[in-house]
């Protein structure tokens, strides 16, 4: 499967849309600066956008699509909810998913994730019930969660059934299409991994260069070397032989084309193997420890 991989790949989700391998993240890319960093992507050949409420860029990442003259539905575009402003609740989510679409210009959002489990277990349920109903009213197509710990995504599960018994039968408490996490060799989550392909969920890896932390290492710099690669490259290639789909961000163009040169070279399953840790080491924010009544 590995090698026959291509900046032009995709998965299919549950909800029965494609969603391609390799996503452009925009976290802190700066709102004046987004379109044109996003339109330099696309121009490259990504055709994944995640943005989020609390980037507080997502108009501007969503104005890159009709600025690269691009049609739209060959462009992901993920969003997430909700915002420092707005705290996990189902009314702040229909009126996220709106703001959203009004900001972004985009007709529709391929992907809404609830950003954080933060909030409590009935504000956790309202945001997924709201949506729920954006995507039965066409604004969204597929929903998934972020960050969420295996406690928190049982008990999604558990109300996504009881939804179903509620409101007439399954599929109708709404499908959890994609999950996203920070993942990479040294927090390599077997766990939530695991809950997540035996549902058919798709993981998504956020920081997959660790915020450059691990640059140096011995394993990363020695498989550079064997392939003639950088090591950005060298993860990025893991993440995406392991199942991942990674999100990689950068404003400079060089580095945005150099992050997609992932498709001539392959690791055996040997690296991929050897690469991976049982450390856990986040570098990020980890809400997924958090309690259920956080």
């Amino acid at each position: 499967m590995a090698s026959k991989l291509s900046l032009n790949s995709t998965v299919k989700l549950i909800s029965g849309y494609e969603m391609p391998l390799l996503g452009f993240g925009v976290y802190q890319t700066p709102k004046a600066e987004c379109t044109d960093i996003c339109k330099e992507a696309l121009r490259i050949g990504y055709r994944h956008i995640d943005s989020a409420s609390d980037y507080y860029n997502q108009g501007p990442a969503g104005a890159s699509v009709a600025a690269s003259g691009i049609p739209r539905n060959e462009v992901f575009f993920t969003t997430k909810v909700p915002m420092r402003r707005y705290p996990l609740s189902y009314e702040n989510t229909v009126k996220l998913v709106d703001m959203a679409l009004e900001e972004t210009k985009l007709g529709y959002l391929d992907l809404v994730l609830i950003h954080s489990p933060y909030g409590g277990p009935e504000n956790r349920k309202g945001a997924w019930r709201a949506l729920v109903e954006s995507v039965e009213a066409g604004k969204v197509r597929s929903i998934g969660v972020s960050n969420y710990g295996v406690h928190h995504l049982d008990e999604l599960e558990q109300y996504i059934a009881q939804l179903e018994t509620e409101r007439g039968g399954k599929g109708k408490g709404g499908i959890i299409s994609v999950g996203q996490w920070e993942v990479h060799p040294w927090l390599t989550r077997p766990d939530i991994v695991q809950w997540c392909r035996a549902r058919g969920i798709v993981v998504q890896a956020y920081s997959p260069l660790l915020r450059a932390k691990r640059f140096g290492d011995p394993k990363v710099m020695a498989l550079a070397e064997k392939y003639g690669k950088t090591e950005a490259q060298i993860l990025l290639r893991w993440s995406l032989q392991r199942g991942l789909v990674p999100l990689v961000k950068s404003v400079k163009a060089s580095r945005i084309a150099e992050n997609a040169g992932l498709y001539d070279f392959e690791l055996t399953e040997a690296d991929v193997e050897d690469l991976a840790t049982t450390e856990y080491i986040s570098y990020a924010w980890d809400p997924t420890v958090e309690p259920l009544g956080a």
